[in-house]
């Protein structure tokens, strides 16, 4: 595909001989002859100078490169949108599996695939378009919209509620039993029946390995168009808000409120029963003990704002010196007391 055709399907600027051929789409470190790639941070723009790649997507505000470009207000949802033109998925078996086991009361729309040693269980209800998989078991009395995607190993238990085009990616188990116990009085633990469920809107995107329980009662709600990276646990009764997006090893607690269009780095942990407001961002390896107000920006354990955070941070490796400073002050000015007390004069 030619440079000047790609920069038309984009709606990108054009910047530099339109003739050139791409062939496909690599990182700026690797590219090499025949390739597009990107620069969208800016620690990557020395491998400009240095490419082999016969053209880059870069912002619209970048200097001149030394090699043909498309301009871009956002060159990452650039290089996305180039991603799709170059890739082909692999083909996939359609039709149902002879070795899937799906129960007589199942109701699967027409052109649903279904996978080698498939389980589907009593009064499933899965729309149009749907993909499963081998080895997906879902329980019974799962209703499954349209656009339905489960890679391999996916569980999902039973009255699960699932929207349009939602993807769970291979392992994720939604719906298992929340960590309900009680501690009686004898010492002994008692399981407190996990009776609801969980709610999948449409647009909604589950990583390997990610498990969302089921509430107590109630459900545990993943919003429209909610984001999940790999190994994310979102406990009972928990909700992630319109267009939020967790990363990878994130723990929420039981009955966190994630609002809207919200960010979460990788590793954070939030205590529960609290609320990350709409809009909020906590960096990687947070600990959230508190409500997030709506727009804030925290990081740190316990969380608090960014710019709060970086200075603690830049303090951290200087406090045993400033301590050591402040025990030789605290000698020195003991010293000087004592050389000045009047009890300490000649009579």
């Amino acid at each position: 595909m030619k440079l000047a055709e790609i920069a038309e399907r984009l709606g990108c600027q054009l910047h530099g001989d339109g003739t050139i051929e791409i062939s496909r789409i690599e990182p700026i470190e690797d590219a090499g002859p025949g390739s597009l790639t990107f620069v969208a941070n800016p620690r990557y723009r020395p491998y400009l100078r240095r490419t082999r790649a016969a053209a880059v997507i870069v912002a619209t505000s970048e200097a001149d490169v030394p090699l043909p470009s498309l301009r871009a207000a956002d060159p990452y949802l650039c290089f996305a949108k180039a991603l799709e033109l170059f890739y082909t998925p692999p083909a996939l078996p359609t039709g149902i599996h002879p070795t899937a086991v799906i129960a007589a009361s199942a109701s699967l729309a027409g052109d649903v695939s279904v996978g080698p040693f498939c389980v589907i269980g009593e009064q499933v209800a899965i729309g149009p378009g749907g993909r499963i998989d081998a080895h997906v078991v879902i329980y019974p009395e799962v209703q499954i919209d349209e656009g339905f995607r489960a890679y391999a190993h996916v569980v999902v238990r039973e009255r699960v509620t699932i929207g349009k085009r939602v993807t769970l990616h291979s392992g994720s188990v939604i719906g298992g039993d929340g960590f309900g116990y009680v501690l009686q009085a004898d010492g002994t633990v008692r399981k407190i029946v996990q009776a609801g469920t969980v709610q999948i809107e449409d647009d909604v995107e589950i990583g390997a390995n990610t498990t969302i329980d089921r509430a107590t009662v109630g459900a545990t709600f993943l919003r429209r168009g909610a984001k999940l990276d790999n190994l994310v646990m979102v406990a009972h009764g928990c909700s992630i808000g319109e267009g939020s997006a967790v990363a990878a090893q994130t723990g929420l607690s039981g009955s966190t409120r994630v609002g809207r269009h919200v960010r979460i780095g990788g590793q954070v942990g939030a205590a529960g029963h609290l609320t990350i407001g709409d809009g909020a961002q906590v960096a990687a390896q947070s600990g959230v003990p508190n409500d997030v107000p709506a727009g804030a920006v925290v990081g740190g354990y316990p969380a608090v704002d960014m710019h709060l955070w970086r200075r603690l941070s830049a303090a951290l490796p200087r406090l045993p010196e400033l301590l050591r400073r402040v025990r030789r002050l605290e000698a020195e000015l003991g010293r000087r007391a004592g050389a000045v007390d009047p009890g300490n004069a000649p009579q």
